[in-house]
């Protein structure tokens, strides 16, 4: 398939299925975005006052698209996804009601249990097929089936959650603190029930899409021929890798076996911690390594991304052009995928011929 945004988007296929292979493509995998050079300045659609609005008004959310795409060079394995953004309108934890407030940048969550009750209990939540946001989920992700037809790929419908986070939503992630040491019985038992839910909506929107995107995409930015999605556990940036192991590993086991191909999104330098205990899922294919707001680059922290690489496992990182080289003089190029952005299509297609020297398993 060919796509109107991404001319050569059948050979980078075939570098994804390779890089998920763990195979040499000649380079570092490398996703590089710019203006184009062959398009005038062009103004964006304008947003909507109202934050509800902005999110929800699908008329907006193609033109928006339509904007991105045709305006952004992609180069090497970039591309061009279909998307609705990610303020949590689109997630299991607004599904089963959690209070949504958004605003024109993200959203936030109020918890569905009270912070002070003992004997909370998840099982009795279920995926309600006329929850408004679920409908609208569904809704736009048809939109984006249709309208990216040709030109881009659809991603999978939202950002549905995931292990521990999803949980925090529902409880509160201060009382979630105190459940993981007074009932970690119960948490570990939630998780698993909640993945259980999490891999129903995800099966139920990939039937939708898979033909569309001939695999899969999500709000992480890479692509896979079948079921693809980021596995993540942001809470446990507070707790220790032997009660991390002990309550949310089982659920991520049980994610990354349904799944085909996954990264797991390591988010923050106090979750670096856990990588090694991460590398041993089988599952899990690829790990991002983020160390987050106000933090140093990802270099900064070369023992973490050593240790993915000796375990022979594929790396992802985002830095700016003017560190690509120092990274491909550091680390193999095998298995790593780096994504960054160039100010001009020509830098970026100069980075990438330079990416071809610079790389070496």
């Amino acid at each position: 398939m060919s796509l109107l945004y991404k001319p050569d988007w059948e050979e980078a296929k075939q570098r994804y299925l390779a890089w998920w292979a763990g195979e040499a493509i000649g380079r570092c995998g490398l996703g590089v975005t710019a203006p184009r050079a062959d398009m005038a300045h062009v103004a964006p659609p304008e947003y909507p006052e109202d934050p509800v609005q902005r999110w929800t008004d699908l008329d907006f959310i193609s033109a928006l698209n339509e904007y991105h795409h045709s305006t952004t060079f992609y180069g090497g394995e970039a591309f061009p996804m279909w998307n609705g953004g990610y303020p949590g309108h689109t997630s299991i934890a607004t599904w089963l009601g959690c209070p949504l407030e958004l605003d024109m940048v993200t959203g936030w969550w109020d918890p569905i249990f009270d912070e002070h009750e003992d004997d909370w209990n998840v099982t009795g939540l279920t995926l309600d097929p006329d929850n408004p946001w679920w409908q609208f989920t569904v809704a736009q992700l048809r939109r984006g089936i249709e309208e990216s037809a040709g030109k881009s790929i659809p991603d999978i419908g939202g950002a549905l959650g995931g292990c521990g986070d999803t949980l925090a939503a529902l409880r509160g992630s201060l009382p979630l603190l105190y459940d993981v040491k007074l009932c970690p019985e119960r948490v570990r038992e939630a998780e698993l029930y909640l993945m259980e839910m999490w891999i129903e909506a995800y099966e139920t929107l990939y039937s939708m899409v898979h033909d569309a995107a001939e695999g899969s995409t999500c709000w992480f930015r890479l692509w896979s021929p079948g079921r693809f999605y980021s596995t993540h556990c942001d809470f446990s940036y507070m707790i220790s890798t032997e009660m991390f192991v002990d309550l949310f590993v089982p659920a991520l086991e049980r994610q990354s076996e349904y799944l085909d191909h996954a990264v797991h999104h390591v988010d923050g330098i106090e979750a670096f911690r856990h990588v090694a205990a991460l590398t041993e899922l089988p599952g899990i294919q690829a790990y991002q390594i983020l160390p987050g707001a106000g933090k140093p680059s990802p270099l900064h922290y070369l023992d973490t991304l050593r240790l993915v690489q000796a375990k022979g496992r594929n790396l992802h990182i985002s830095i700016p052009p003017e560190e690509i080289e120092t990274a491909l003089e550091l680390l193999s190029a095998r298995g790593l995928f780096i994504e960054t952005h160039c100010e001009t299509e020509e830098q970026a297609r100069d980075l990438l011929k330079k990416a071809e020297k610079w790389s070496h398993d």
